[in-house]
């Protein structure tokens, strides 16, 4: 079940990146991609900086958008 949780929150945080970045995205499917990899990224990031951004579904998805936004803020850098 946890494997499924962070999946739906991973994806939800992608679509919520790619409207954040207007334009910056990669088109739906990869920014779901990108949001599951930046859910992963954004605990890494949050975790070394010491930072706790909330609990429950709220704090999961606004470390999985703020992943997100890196991961394409990154991968943006190199689609120029």
């Amino acid at each position: 079940m946890g494997l499924l949780y962070a999946l739906l929150i991973g994806a939800v945080a992608g679509w919520l990146a790619g409207k954040i970045m207007k334009g910056g995205g990669y088109g739906t499917l990869i920014n779901i991609l990108l949001g599951i990899v930046g859910g992963s990224v954004g605990n890494w990031l949050f975790g070394t900086l010491g930072i706790q951004v909330g609990t429950g579904i709220i704090g999961d998805l606004i470390t999985g958008v703020i992943g997100a936004l890196v991961i394409l803020f990154v991968a943006g850098l190199f689609k120029k």
